[in-house]
């Protein structure tokens, strides 16, 4: 065989494998709409009813009746073959735009609550959206934290502690001061102090940081529980009595229809959480702050040839993502109007740390995958309460499932600062 013609040979075979997690999922999807929802879902001759209007809006949205079967049908054929067609990229080797998960994903979902609300009540489209939002916020502020700390080259395994010391900390220092805004600035404090510890470990004594951060969150498992069991459970009216943060809604934009109830009639926990992704995403990548600590989390060695202080910086920088991540904790208690309760961030830290990894280490990318996590969280509630086929267990399981596939590399290739893990230097 002559070089030119082994040339194309070679070329061919160091080409990537084709990648079928994708077009395999969609295709499942795709089946499972056509025939599930629509031919055989048992939805002919009934109708779904989306309602979007509230009491207080500028204007009324008219509620949007569709026919369940034909709507189930119609969608399940466009998404079999928006699959054949990623099926087809995926043989060419070549990827869809990020459009294309999206608009798949609201067709699915679209034709799922169609089938799923077909004759048993109105779909309440602003109060599903203004919950998903309210169950993301200890999610988006966890994975705020876990994102500032593996950006330093710090693997934060303890989020789940920061939160839950958080909501306790809130809890305990707003009903003794009878001020729910005593306990929002208490939460970060709480947050900040297992921070010490995991630094204390991971930097000064190079303690693998995913032991230490799965022992901190015993340790405040523990803790708490302990205090809980003794001192608030034997005063609750002092130590652990309900505070909850006032809704401020911003004048005229809390009246637009949909999003106005949905993002601007929040507690200002909300309007923290707004303004601490904004900041976090400026300023790591368009700040001297941001781009030393992406050099201390990519190449540490090289950092600290040009001046960085590498250990004094990741130390600082997971102090502020342990305040972050406690003030997402707040939301469990002051946040919700709720006294504290045993282990009550019931594993949220684990699904913050999944939607960062979903999010590509990226701030946007962490905010949508954490709402994308509420609003499965939110969907199981509503849908629960509304007596639809779906079995109550596999909603109550929905967060989880989507934070498996996450993580199983369905989200395609990610790749995690390569000093995340690895500690640096003598002390």
């Amino acid at each position: 065989m002559t070089t030119a013609a082994a040339t194309p040979q070679l070329t061919a075979d160091l080409r990537a494998p084709i990648d079928w997690k994708l077009p395999v999922v969609y295709a499942v999807l795709g089946v499972l709409t056509l025939f599930g929802f629509g031919l055989f879902g048992g939805a002919a001759g009934r109708h779904t009813v989306f309602s979007f209007s509230t009491g207080r809006d500028f204007f009324s949205v008219p509620d949007l009746t569709v026919s369940s079967w034909p709507t189930a049908v119609g969608a399940g054929i466009v998404l079999v073959m928006m699959a054949a067609a990623a099926a087809w990229l995926a043989t060419r080797r070549e990827k869809p735009g990020v459009w294309f998960p999206v608009v798949y994903g609201l067709l699915f979902l679209f034709a799922f609550l169609t089938w799923a609300g077909a004759d048993t009540g109105r779909i309440p489209v602003t109060p599903l959206l203004a919950g998903a939002l309210a169950l993301s916020v200890p999610l988006i502020f966890g994975a705020m934290c876990g994102l500032v700390g593996e950006r330093s080259g710090i693997i934060n395994i303890a989020i789940e502690g920061q939160l839950l010391a958080g909501a306790f900390l809130a809890a305990v220092v707003a009903s003794a001061l009878r001020n729910p805004y005593a306990g929002l600035v208490a939460a970060p404090i709480a947050g900040a102090l297992v921070a010490v510890l995991l630094t204390f470990f991971a930097i000064r004594y190079w303690v693998d940081q995913i032991i230490i951060g799965v022992v901190l969150n015993v340790l405040v498992v523990g803790l708490t529980n302990f205090l809980f069991s003794t001192v608030l459970t034997a005063n609750p009216e002092t130590w652990n009595a309900r505070q909850s943060l006032p809704t401020v809604p911003i004048p005229l934009l809390a009246d637009i229809p949909v999003i106005g109830p949905v993002f601007f009639n929040q507690t200002i926990l909300v309007y923290l959480m707004y303004a601490a992704v904004a900041v976090i995403h400026v300023l790591l990548f368009h700040s001297r702050w941001g781009l030393r600590t992406r050099a201390i989390g990519e190449h540490p060695k090289a950092a600290d040839t040009v001046g960085i202080r590498v250990n004094r910086s990741r130390v600082v920088n997971t102090l502020i993502a342990g305040g972050i991540a406690g003030l997402g904790g707040a939301f469990f208690t002051i946040g919700s109007g709720l006294a504290f309760g045993k282990e009550m961030s019931a594993g949220q830290g684990y699904i913050a740390l999944a939607a960062m990894i979903l999010g590509k280490w990226s701030p946007m990318g962490a905010v949508a995958a954490a709402l994308l996590f509420g609003f499965a969280r939110n969907l199981g509630n509503t849908l629960s309460t509304m007596g639809t086929p779906v079995p109550s267990d596999l909603l109550l399981m929905l967060p989880y499932i989507v934070t498996i596939f996450a993580v199983a590399g369905f989200v395609g290739r990610v790749r995690p600062p390569a000093a995340a893990g690895k500690p640096y230097g003598a002390q």
